[in-house]
């Protein structure tokens, strides 16, 4: 596994890390030195998203040992905003004539893919998901039919990035919280909206557990609009036990009650919310999974980054993974130590 986001997980050890903060309502990503991953070159014409993308996807190879990927399977829900942005901006300043191609390129949700693809000259099945909060969880879907399929293993990931155009697009149609609220108390100011966040996550998934192997899927369940009443049916149908549940939490009120709904079903379980860590974006469902199978291994809790939450269990054998997408896309994952 690897990740950048707006901790530092890409290097190092999270359990001493510090935890980054902010008050702008927007936290971005820590971007490490890429140089030892992609050629100096290269980089000079690639954008955030881009190089966030395929560094995370590389380092990922490294940690698990496999020197040539199979099948390369990504969700993203907007892909490259910097260039989508600066291409139709181009438009407009050119009046459409003597256009770069360079940024419309790039602006392909599936270019992440394909440079992954032609730096490690893999010619396997390649596909990308763009499916707003089920993009990475249909990416995870996909490998995992694959693995059943008779795939030894899969790069599977997720990269969003977020631009100050977004950020005050969706500001104004009330995605994020009109006071400046520090990330760090995120949780105690229930109110409209939410802080946005950004990351490239990608695991290497295998049938069958090895050495480097963080956690083990046994169940995965998905639930589109679900009606009053489905989540806690599904809940309650999904799992009977699990040692700790990491949610998706993000302060917003608009969708609090469906959190409210998982506290009924588990009221004696501890829980950890992940979105004061890396915000809220289309994909950070992958940040928590990345977060839990690193708990499940260590057998610990970045304690600096959960200082307020105390009730912890000593032994965690299963991680109930829940997160949603402003009220529509529902994910359901539970992971077991391996």
């Amino acid at each position: 596994m690897a990740a950048i986001s707006p901790q530092p997980t890409f290097e190092g050890d999270i359990f001493s890390a510090p935890l980054v903060h902010t008050d702008s309502n927007l936290l971005a990503c820590i971007e490490p030195d890429y140089k030892p991953f992609v050629p100096g070159n290269s980089l000079r014409r690639m954008t955030r998203v881009l190089k966030m993308g395929l560094t995370t996807a590389l380092k990922c190879l490294q940690e698990s040992g496999v020197a040539t990927p199979g099948p390369i399977i990504t969700g993203t829900g907007k892909g490259s905003l910097q260039d989508t942005e600066r291409f139709i901006k181009e438009i407009e300043d050119y009046k459409e004539t003597a256009l770069n191609p360079t940024p419309f390129i790039q602006s392909t949700y599936n270019s992440v893919n394909g440079l992954i693809a032609l730096q490690q000259k893999c010619t396997a099945y390649n596909n990308t998901f763009v499916h707003r909060g089920f993009s990475f969880e249909n990416a995870l879907l996909d490998s995992m039919m694959l693995i059943q399929e008779g795939e030894p293993h899969t790069l599977t990931g997720a990269f969003e990035e977020i631009t100050a155009e977004h950020f005050y697009i969706k500001s104004r149609i009330g995605y994020w919280k009109s006071e400046s609220t520090d990330s760090r108390e995120l949780y105690k100011h229930l109110s409209p909206g939410t802080i946005a966040g950004e990351g490239a996550v990608f695991f290497t998934l295998a049938g069958t557990p090895t050495q480097q192997s963080y956690a083990a899927i046994s169940g995965f369940k998905m639930l589109y609009k679900p009606v009053p009443g489905k989540l806690t049916a599904t809940l309650k149908n999904f799992t009977t036990h699990a040692d700790l549940i990491v949610t998706g939490r993000n302060g917003d009120s608009n969708f609090e009650h469906y959190y409210q709904e998982l506290d009924n079903c588990f009221p004696d379980t501890p829980q950890l919310p992940f979105k004061h860590l890396c915000g809220e974006y289309d994909t950070a469902g992958a940040f928590g999974l990345w977060l839990s199978a690193h708990i499940l291994k260590a057998q610990q809790v970045p304690q600096q980054w959960f200082s307020m939450f105390n009730q912890l269990p000593e032994h965690i054998n299963s991680i109930l993974f829940y997160n949603h997408f402003y009220g529509e896309q529902h994910v359901m994952i539970l992971l077991e130590r391996v």
